[in-house]
């Protein structure tokens, strides 16, 4: 509760200051006598609805949709040694996190990849892939799990949804006042919207959605750091460098779903503009930081 009573006094505050600097810099008079009469407080109350609806709603069935996107088996009564030790295991690194025991489980798929979701910390999924399990020994798994139960205890679920909630709010807000102000000033529209101003929301929103992204995938990046460190608290620093060392030999294997990537331990690879929009920091320089934390 008190991020989300967080993130919405940061929207607030933004819409002052924005308020605020229009009127300092003289631009609200110019664009009321342009035509330009944006009630922004309406504005903002509809942007935060779809903004932070699709956001919320998504954290909401993110349990659910882990699930079906992936096939994971929840692991009830444990059917070998394996997964009575991943089930311990789990419960000993949430223990000490100081979070209730999440839900376990297993999902078929060759590269080796794990992932933690739910929309609250008491009550969140922990899942591994069976080739993470047949790659790694168990002092790397156990790593791979601290690292999962830190997201976990974090908070981090949460926390992404409300920061995309929060872009997502602006990126509305701002296309459809820059859309306004084209549609009046430039095409000269009097009442109503012209094509004008569809025609600007639309473009404004790929270009705010784009720098938006970079803003969420730049926060996630953040995030894997503070993991590797956890993990690395619950499991031991040389336990998760070689957990990580294990998962460079798996660059290039097929990953989880779009949906689901964020949320996974290992993500892709990129360089030049394309490292802006990596949900993961590159492998090289998260061990490089455990080491550094290490030493």
């Amino acid at each position: 509760m008190k991020r989300i009573l967080l993130f919405v006094a940061t929207n607030i505050a933004v819409l002052l200051v924005l308020s605020v600097s229009l009127r300092l810099l003289g631009l609200e008079s110019y664009l009321y006598q342009q035509g330009v009469n944006i009630n922004y407080n309406a504005l903002l109350v509809f942007a935060a609805v779809f903004g932070f609806g699709g956001s919320l709603i998504s954290l909401a069935m993110s349990k659910w949709t882990a699930k079906r996107f992936t096939g994971a088996r929840v692991i009830e009564q444990p059917q070998d040694a394996t997964e009575r030790w991943l089930l311990d295991t789990v419960r000993h690194h949430a223990q000490r996190a100081g979070i209730a025991m999440p839900e376990v489980a297993v999902y078929d798929a060759p590269d080796m990849n794990a992932f933690a979701t739910g929309a609250r910390r008491n009550n969140a999924l922990v899942a591994v892939s069976t080739g993470l399990l047949q790659s790694m020994n168990r002092d790397e798994v156990e790593a791979v799990l601290g690292h999962e139960i830190t997201h976990v205890a974090n908070g981090d679920m949460v926390t992404l949804a409300l920061i995309q909630g929060v872009v997502n709010t602006f990126v509305i807000f701002l296309s459809r006042v820059i859309g306004y102000v084209v549609d009046r000033v430039v095409f000269k529209t009097e009442r109503g919207h012209g094509l004008g101003f569809w025609i600007t929301v639309i473009v404004a929103q790929i270009l705010l959605g784009i720098l938006a992204s970079i803003i969420v995938m730049w926060f996630s990046r953040q995030r894997e750091f503070r993991a590797d460190a956890g993990g690395a608290r619950l499991a031991g620093t040389q336990k998760m460098i070689r957990a990580l060392e294990r998962l460079k030999l798996g660059v290039g294997q097929p990953h989880l779903p779009d949906q689901l990537a964020a949320f996974g331990i290992s993500g892709g690879i990129g360089q030049g503009l394309k490292r802006l929009f990596m949900s993961h920091p590159p492998l090289e320089e998260r061990i490089a930081a455990l080491q550094r934390r290490g030493a």
